[in-house]
């Protein structure tokens, strides 16, 4: 079994918590240069775009108006962090 590493992460109340990853993980995913913290938020804000796109675009029935607007200020975040659209970084359009 491989050592593992701690990331901390903090909210905008101040409270944290911490997960671990297998010592290496965050490099394999990693572009040269790029810093761990980065790699690991980018990869964060992926997640969220990803559950919030889904819930949005995959339900089944009605999705309210207010998880609709937060879904699209998720994904103008993803284009402002990573310079093209959820859908052309996932090749999956609404």
């Amino acid at each position: 079994m491989v050592d593992t590493e701690t990331y901390t992460v903090t909210g905008p109340s101040g409270e944290s918590d911490e997960f671990e990853l297998p010592e290496g993980l965050v490099d394999t995913l990693s572009e040269q240069g790029e810093r761990p913290p980065t790699v690991v938020a980018e990869i964060t804000l992926l997640a969220f775009v990803q559950r919030s796109h889904a819930i949005v675009h995959h339900a089944e029935g009605e999705v309210p108006e207010d998880l609709r607007e937060i879904n699209e200020t998720a994904e103008e975040l993803f284009e402002e962090r990573f310079g093209m659209t959820f859908g052309e970084a996932t090749g999956h359009d609404h």
